[in-house]
């Protein structure tokens, strides 16, 4: 007699995830994830209790997934920050289930910009910022504000089917709104 093959958590969560990607967050539960996994429901549901649990779970791999698709930049990229913009903006255009899911089914943990601003989740992306701009922590979060409310709503048009992704006009937008934090952040600290 063959040996049933072993529905693991991960398994699911993996699952649940690409019904995200491919279907939209909202048509993740017990049939969508077990067909994924040609299985029965009762694994999905072993693993889980709810749902609502397994949402939250594809949710977190969602977010790790969205800041290693913005940190894919090149070593010889002129400027780093602007890569992550533009690749903020591409991941809207490339997997819109996943950016609503992210950015607008409210599974955020954040619930405020300085919540969001002081996440554990954003410190690699800060990270990277603060090396290329060269300024301190404050001013460096400072203009990421600036930039985070542009290409959110850049991506936001896009990942709802309101705009056409047009990369070059992007890249020009963001230069603009990147070197104006930049100078205003210097003006206001005297630098």
């Amino acid at each position: 007699m063959p040996t049933k093959s072993k529905i693991t958590k991960d398994m699911i969560i993996n699952a649940a995830f690409e019904v995200a990607r491919n279907e939209g967050a909202e048509n993740i539960n017990a049939r969508s994830v077990s067909k994924m996994l040609n299985c029965s429901t009762q694994p999905v549901m072993y693993h889980f209790a709810t749902i609502e649990e397994l949402k939250k779970a594809a949710y977190e791999k969602t977010g790790e997934f969205h800041t290693e698709f913005l940190l894919n930049i090149s070593e010889s990229v002129e400027n780093p920050m602007l890569q992550i913009g533009l690749n903020y903006i591409r991941f809207a255009v490339e997997e819109p289930h996943l950016f609503r899911f992210l950015f607008q089914s409210g599974f955020a943990k954040e619930h405020s910009m300085p919540e969001m601003i002081n996440s554990a989740d954003l410190t690699p992306v800060l990270s990277v910022m603060q090396e290329a701009v060269k300024l301190n922590s404050k001013q460096t979060k400072d203009v990421f504000i600036t930039l985070a409310m542009f290409v959110h709503g850049y991506a936001s048009i896009i990942a709802n089917n309101s705009f056409e992704f047009d990369e070059e006009l992007a890249a020009a937008h963001l230069k603009q709104v990147y070197k104006g934090a930049i100078i205003s952040v210097r003006e206001e600290d005297g630098i």
